[in-house]
């Protein structure tokens, strides 16, 4: 199975693509997509769109995950990183990819085994999980990698309970 994770942000978005099968990966691809912020919001957010379409295109996913939104204190933040997320989602939607939503807490315990993990924790098992040689730079991609990996054994559980 082919799983394509998101890490959504406006300026920054970050994208891991992985195969898994058998309890193995193997990436597949890892970046981000960035966006000037001298652009309107409305041009940002289409850049993001068509990004993903071609990134979907080029990689043909068996389905997709997003990391939820974390809500801090500035609104302003949380509202346009809302609206990326949800061109992430369109994009995959559009290409009739399901999408599967994760929270934060959910991507850490998935790979390190507890919630409240340190970022360099989650790095460092996407790193040993994917084989690789350094942690995947920059944050985003790894982060992306991280909700695919999570994805890839929510899959696996639910399997081990199919009767």
């Amino acid at each position: 199975m082919r799983i394509i994770g998101m890490d959504p942000g406006y300026a920054i978005s970050g994208f891991g693509v992985i195969d898994y099968d058998n309890g193995r990966f193997k990436v597949v691809d890892y970046g981000v997509v960035t966006t000037d912020s001298h652009l309107l919001m409305s041009d940002r957010l289409k850049i993001i769109y068509e990004s993903y379409l071609e990134l979907i295109d080029l990689h043909q996913p068996d389905e997709a995950a997003i990391e939820e939104l974390f809500f801090n204190t500035n609104s302003k933040t949380v509202i346009a990183v809302g609206q990326a997320r949800g061109v992430h989602i369109l994009a995959s939607i559009n290409r009739g990819i399901e999408i599967y939503e994760y929270t934060p807490l959910q991507i850490k315990q998935g790979l390190v085994g507890y919630g409240r993990a340190e970022k360099k924790q989650v790095q460092e098992m996407v790193k040993i999980m994917l084989n690789l040689s350094a942690v995947p730079r920059p944050d985003d991609a790894a982060d992306a990698l991280a909700v695919a990996i999570c994805h890839a054994h929510s899959i696996k559980s639910k399997e081990l309970f199919k009767l």
